[in-house]
């Protein structure tokens, strides 16, 4: 039997479910009434979304259907770091989304020191983009994922390789 038991805190997002929830999205703007003539494009990239359309208004309801979708599909909204809206010539508007991808430095020192703060039994370490979480008892480790549950972040957070 293991002494101490661990886990992972990451936060990251299956990337084909985020291209299924964008062809749906696609899907939906061509052929609802108020956004069909809007010339709206939804450029997936690596890192963000682009989305280029006719009016804060209908960039509006874009960014609304997409969160609804990539909701349906499991994904939390709190993946999209929206971008400030700016003109793209021709009364058109563009904004990025930016996707946001593994825990930053600060958030891991932050969430480390949460649980040093609040639970003795437990000690965390950074490693990349991610934090290793370890104890003696499953329970402690529960306790712990259920405070970090309870944090307000700006990223989600799933728990992997539970030991």
């Amino acid at each position: 039997m293991a002494d101490t038991y661990s886990f992972d805190v990451v936060s990251d997002f299956d990337r084909q479910e985020l291209v299924n929830a964008v062809d749906q999205v696609r899907r939906d703007v061509s052929q609802r009434y108020d956004l069909k003539d809007s010339a709206t494009e939804i450029d997936l990239q690596d890192e963000a979304i682009v989305i280029t359309t006719a009016s804060d208004m209908t960039l509006d309801a874009v960014v609304d259907v997409l969160r609804q979708k990539a909701t349906k599909r499991n994904l939390s909204p709190k993946i999209f770091d929206l971008q400030p809206v700016e003109a793209a010539g021709g009364n058109r508007v563009r904004q990025e989304i930016r996707l946001r991808r593994g825990l930053s430095q600060e958030l891991a020192k932050g969430l480390s020191r949460t649980l040093r703060e609040q639970l003795k039994k437990v000690t965390a370490s950074i490693q990349g983009d991610s934090l290793r979480v370890t104890g003696k008892s499953k329970d402690d480790l529960q306790a712990a994922i259920q405070l970090l549950r309870d944090q307000d972040i700006e990223v989600p957070l799933q728990f992997q390789n539970y030991r």
